[in-house]
């Protein structure tokens, strides 16, 4: 059935430049994007999405609590396979003229910036180093 050519299978990998999170993600502070609440392209304002503090009177929170209260230890399992190294990247629209508010989930990245020049471009557009 296999020859000695055919027994060994090597997979061809991708190199790591292409793959998610090792590219700079740069966004600008406005974009002009649609407003569904104004049904018409309105400049909105850029920001990244950060997930609030945790309330402790929301009922999940209540429950877990009452459940831990006493003796008995730990009583819900605790994750330990963490397997991902980055997070999506959420951006929040607000548009400039009603301040309705969207979020927009965009690929995973280990670097991220809002609005910050290029740090390899050049002062100078035209020419460069050659002028």
């Amino acid at each position: 059935l296999f020859r000695s050519s055919q027994a060994a299978f090597t997979p061809i990998l991708p190199p790591l430049s292409g793959l998610p999170g090792f590219t700079m993600v740069n966004i600008p502070k406005t974009r002009n994007t649609y407003c569904r609440k104004c049904k018409k392209h309105t400049p909105h304002k850029v920001s990244q999405y950060k997930t609030g503090k945790a309330s402790l009177s929301a009922q999940g929170k209540r429950r877990y609590d009452k459940k831990q209260a006493g003796f008995g230890g730990q009583t819900k399992p605790v994750f330990h396979k963490k397997a991902k190294t980055t997070k999506k990247i959420v951006l929040k629209f607000e548009c400039s003229k009603c301040k309705a508010k969207r979020m927009k989930p965009i690929k995973r990245t280990k670097h991220f910036e809002l609005g910050t020049d290029s740090k390899k471009g050049s002062k100078n557009e035209y020419g460069g180093k050659y002028r």
